[in-house]
């Protein structure tokens, strides 16, 4: 377990990686073998040619720095965060800490509505910008998750895509903002203006929910952990979409998919927002490994489990703690399984 700490560990590695990209404009059935494959490998990718619209990007995006270049006090009369609403430093519910202010929504329009009555002066304008942005980012992740069904041969392509589309769905919204820091700017021979980005504004950690669409503004700080002690920086690129796989979807895929690791640091020139949807699927939705992916040569990993089982395990643990490892299914249990099939 890697708890946020302030510097990061002495003896990592970084790692330059040239990342998966996927152009959603090319032919279909290349997309979904392209998006199975960066799962796979990396449980990460970007996408290109998304479909959202730049005017609700940038809605959202101005509405979010109005709020969090406002005074302490102002923002603060949006929290404190229980879960939603204003937070800053404290990560979770059991002592994690980093260099972060956030928002953080319940993705349904009257949840919004009325929290935005303490976030805005302009609270119709500032939930009307919210909205949009989250069916915009709703309907691509839908479309992700119906081209990984379609990569995988599995008949019902909406399998992934129903539980986010599902009115119950227990999606959330969240916005980070991470402060500069003046204090880190130092010299070096090779760059008199380098800067010393090695403050940890949120830590190591893995999302439990499906799927995760990630986009920030121009600047670093985001990087993914494809193994242990291994760190590889993710370019900024505020035309895109940064996509992970959750907890869930891996558990879904038997552990064909890999939920990422990841953390973000934080920038000593600039400050650095990102927009996070995270697709949930309703509590009562119990997710189990699909058949497809579940074979002799590929037992099944994880123990069947609700969405309200698995959240309840996630507050109960630190940020970087392995939730799906409480699932696991014993190697006993698994020779039992196969000697049945």
């Amino acid at each position: 377990m890697v708890a946020a700490s302030p510097n990061p560990i002495r003896n990592e590695k970084m790692l330059a990686v040239d990342l998966p990209v996927i152009d959603l404009s090319a032919p279909r059935s290349e997309v979904s073998k392209l998006i199975v494959k960066a799962c796979e490998d990396y449980g990460f990718f970007k996408v290109t040619n998304h479909g959202v619209g730049q005017e609700t990007i940038s809605r959202m995006e101005e509405e979010s720095l109005a709020f969090f270049s406002k005074t302490a006090s102002e923002k603060h009369r949006a929290g404190p965060a229980n879960p939603f609403g204003y937070g800053c430093k404290n990560i979770g519910f059991n002592g994690d800490m980093g260099e972060v202010e956030y928002l953080l929504f319940n993705t349904n329009k009257a949840s919004i509505a009325q929290r935005s009555k303490t976030i805005s002066e302009e609270p119709a304008k500032f939930s009307s910008a919210v909205s949009d942005y989250i069916e915009a980012v709703k309907e691509l992740a839908c479309e992700l998750l119906e081209l990984i069904a379609e990569g995988l041969w599995v008949p019902d392509t909406s399998v992934f895509s129903r539980l986010i589309r599902d009115v119950e769905s227990d999606s959330v919204f969240r916005l980070n903002h991470y402060p500069h820091h003046h204090h880190h700017l130092k010299a070096t021979s090779s760059s008199p203006t380098s800067y010393n980005s090695n403050r940890v504004g949120f830590g190591e950690h893995t999302d439990p929910q499906i799927l995760t669409l990630l986009r920030s503004n121009d600047v670093g700080g985001l990087q993914i952990s494809p193994q242990d002690g291994l760190w590889v920086p993710v370019p900024s690129d505020p035309a895109a979409f940064w996509i992970n796989v959750g907890d869930v979807l891996q558990a879904m895929t038997n552990g064909r998919f890999v939920s990422v690791r990841h953390r973000a640091l934080t920038n000593s020139f600039k400050s650095r927002m990102s927009m996070a949807y995270f697709g949930g699927p309703p509590l009562n939705a119990c997710l189990r490994a699909l058949p497809e992916v579940v074979t002799p040569e590929h037992p099944l990993l994880f123990k069947p489990f609700t969405w309200a089982e698995f959240k309840k395990t996630t507050h109960s643990l630190r940020l970087g703690d392995t939730r799906l490892n409480l699932f696991r299914i014993s190697s006993s249990h698994e020779e039992r399984v196969s000697s049945m099939n």
